[in-house]
């Protein structure tokens, strides 16, 4: 089916009462098919009706051009008819009189037995044969919108536009209406344009839904396809498998606009002091054990005893928070999963490469896989044994969840999984799930297991619902964990402040291995603006029993390494082991230039000169070569020769990564 709307690189420029321009809209591309259901969403502001507008003719761009079935959109016409939330009715008409008023002037040549009829037609298609000779004032919110609806479509435009129509009113009368409208479009093949703002609305009348950024010079931020099947009913698309992730898609997106908004209003100018280019940061986290170094860093005031006057540290969700915020330059940094760093400059995220420098292990080891507590109650011990209990299921769906695709948790859980012969693709299936929706999701049923950080393994096994059947002694004792992220682009722009940082962060590190510090660490970490849990869900020494407590022999618990010999420093070797498991897995190819990425990722300078400002230049950084549970030894010469060697793979690619050349922030 050919492009019925197109919207080609749209911009919007409004000028501004006593000179000056604000920018609306910038390089919108949007085109929609004959028949299609297309709404925009996004927060007030962000162009949404401006949008709407230029389609209908109301508005022009002041650059590009949209056009209606190749003609460009120069003004209104009759081919385009605009649904408002105040209904626009004139009130010294009645009901059959406000619609007979378009069909007059549209249908002026045809004779008046034609038109009545026409009229009666759109009449009782919206229900209102028993108001038609009712004037506006006497009819309630959701009749004047029938009447509003019914005028659009008596003239059979070609497209119908759609500002908010059911904004106004009440639940009951806004769920009745979405479903005569979804009748009439289907039934008569309409092509709508919606600004909405209720997610629900959506998700419910939509083939594709737009997301818009906020403003100023908005920009579309994603477009979802919606795959419920139609005809569709109001009751029941909340059964589809889609209805929820969709919905939460649209509200993930929604509410990180309305974090970048937060955080850019609070945002002052970059402000230089103590030999630093930079004093007022702000760094994300995700709540997990692991961000202890962080917390203490800013609790214990390392940040301020280093010259970070101002440090926000800012709690997401979800990783995918962490890199929507590095990526749109909102974080300066933040806490990240092992594998992020080489995953973002390899072009893991939406297949474009985004150099990103780590300078500092934060954590080694804290990760552990978690079954269901049904697999517990079968013996189940280890990844062989599980593999029999998925053949003995005979095809039965098993879902296992892990945090980010670039996370230890993904690459450990499926390095485990295939080195006991299963596929994790095709023999079970691996969904990313925030950290703190884990235990709920295996209380409900929806998972059999995970691989996460603390205090999800020990909360599961503390409340019944799972154990942990393989900890990081069992698959790779002091493996990365979490390290520090920043964009090249800011650590080369800000070079004593990213020294600084580490700093900061390696004293928290510091402190964090210190035993006697442990209890103050885990009263920190409970508090609402970090973890927000029970301090007895916090472990930072080795957990009590509760977490590995099969009869069968059972290994001890890896717990989280935060500071020492060969813990702190980046290593080169153990990207580029992580990098092959991405490959392996298809996130993303192996890069023919794997030298380039390692050295730009890994910024052990910055490292090594922050330690030894630290006093700490006695600490050993030397490790032993990589060798997981299964003895296979990663050869760092030959990496594509070592993934050879591994027997459940998919296809592994090659392919030169272009890197653009190291930069500074623009001023």
């Amino acid at each position: 089916m050919g492009v019925f709307v197109a919207v080609d690189n749209i911009d919007k420029v409004f000028n501004l009462t006593g000179g000056g321009q604000y920018v609306a809209l910038k390089g919108i591309n949007l085109q929609i098919k004959k028949g299609e259901f297309v709404s925009l969403i996004g927060h007030s502001g962000c162009g949404k009706s401006t949008l709407l507008n230029m389609i209908a003719g109301l508005d022009l761009p002041s650059e590009g051009v949209v056009s209606l079935e190749g003609q460009r959109i120069k003004k209104p016409g009759p081919d385009r008819m605009v649904v408002f939330q105040n209904y626009s009715l004139l009130p010294w008409l009645t009901v059959r009189q406000n619609i007979s008023l378009a069909v007059d002037e549209v249908m002026a040549g045809a004779p008046a037995s034609e038109r009545r009829q026409v009229v009666d037609e759109y009449i009782d298609m919206v229900g209102l044969r028993h108001a038609v000779d009712k004037y506006p004032k006497q009819l309630s919110g959701g009749m004047k919108q029938r009447v509003a609806i019914a005028r659009a479509l008596s003239i059979r435009p070609k497209l119908l536009l759609l500002d908010e129509p059911f904004g106004a009113l009440d639940a009951l009368t806004r769920g009745s209406l979405q479903e005569q409208l979804m009748k009439l479009c289907d039934e008569y093949h309409i092509t709508s344009v919606m600004v909405t703002h209720d997610v629900d609305e959506a998700v419910l009348l939509s083939d594709r839904i737009v997301m818009l950024t906020n403003g100023p010079a908005s920009k579309i931020g994603g477009i979802l396809e919606v795959d419920i099947p139609r005809p569709r009913k109001r009751m029941e698309v909340v059964n589809h498998p889609s209805y929820y992730s969709l919905r939460s898609e649209i509200i993930y997106f929604l509410n990180q606009q309305k974090r970048i908004k937060k955080i850019r209003a609070q945002k002052t100018a970059v402000i230089a002091r103590h030999g630093l280019e930079k004093v007022n940061l702000e760094i994300g986290f995700v709540p997990l054990t692991a961000c202890a170094p962080l917390v203490v860093a800013k609790e214990k005031g390392f940040f301020i005893k280093h010259g970070l006057d101002e440090v926000n540290l800012v709690r997401e969700t979800s990783w995918r928070g962490i890199v929507d915020g590095v990526v749109g330059g909102y974080l300066d940094g933040a806490q990240m999963p092992a594998g992020m760093p080489t995953w973002l400059t390899a072009g893991g995220h939406d297949e474009t490469p985004i150099p990103i420098v780590s300078a500092l292990t934060m954590t080694r080891n804290g990760n552990a896989i978690t079954l269901g507590k049904k697999f517990y109650e079968q013996g189940v011990t280890n990844a062989k044994e599980f593999k029999q209990k998925l053949l003995a299921l005979d095809g039965e769906p098993h879902t296992l969840g892990v945090v980010h695709p670039s996370s230890m948790h993904n690459i450990l859980l499926r390095y485990w999984l295939a080195a006991g012969g299963i596929d994790p693709d095709r023999d079970v299936s691996i969904k990313t799930i925030p950290p703190a929706q884990m235990v709920a999701d295996l209380k409900a049923g929806t998972i059999d297991g995970y691989c996460v950080g603390d205090p999800w393994n020990l909360r599961a096994a503390m409340e019944g619902v799972g154990f942990t059947v393989a900890s990081d002694l069992e698959i790779w004792l002091g493996h990365p964990g979490k390290v520090l992220g920043v964009r090249e682009d800011w650590a080369n722009t800000y070079p004593n402040t990213h020294v600084a940082l580490v700093k900061a962060i390696l004293e928290g590190c510091r402190y964090c291995a210190d035993p006697a510090n442990h209890e103050e660490i885990r009263q920190m970490l409970a508090d609402r603006k970090y973890l927000s849990t029970r301090v007895d869900y916090i472990q930072l020494g080795d957990p009590n029993a509760n977490t590995c407590s099969l009869d069968k022999p059972m290994y001890e618990y890896g717990h989280l390494l935060f500071f020492g010999d060969g813990v702190n420093r980046p290593s080169r070797t153990e990207h580029l082991w992580m990098m092959t498991q991405l490959a392996r897995w298809g996130d993303i190819p192996l890069p023919r230039n794997w030298l380039e990425i390692l050295e730009r990722v890994c910024r052990v300078s910055v490292f090594s000169t922050a330690s030894r400002e630290l006093g700490l230049s006695d600490i050993k950084y030397r490790r032993e070569p990589i060798k997981l549970f299964d003895g296979i030894e990663f050869d760092a010469e030959d990496p594509l020769g070592y993934l050879n060697k591994l027997e459940i793979k998919r296809n592994v690619t090659m392919a030169e990564v272009h890197l653009n050349a190291p930069k500074a922030i623009a001023a």
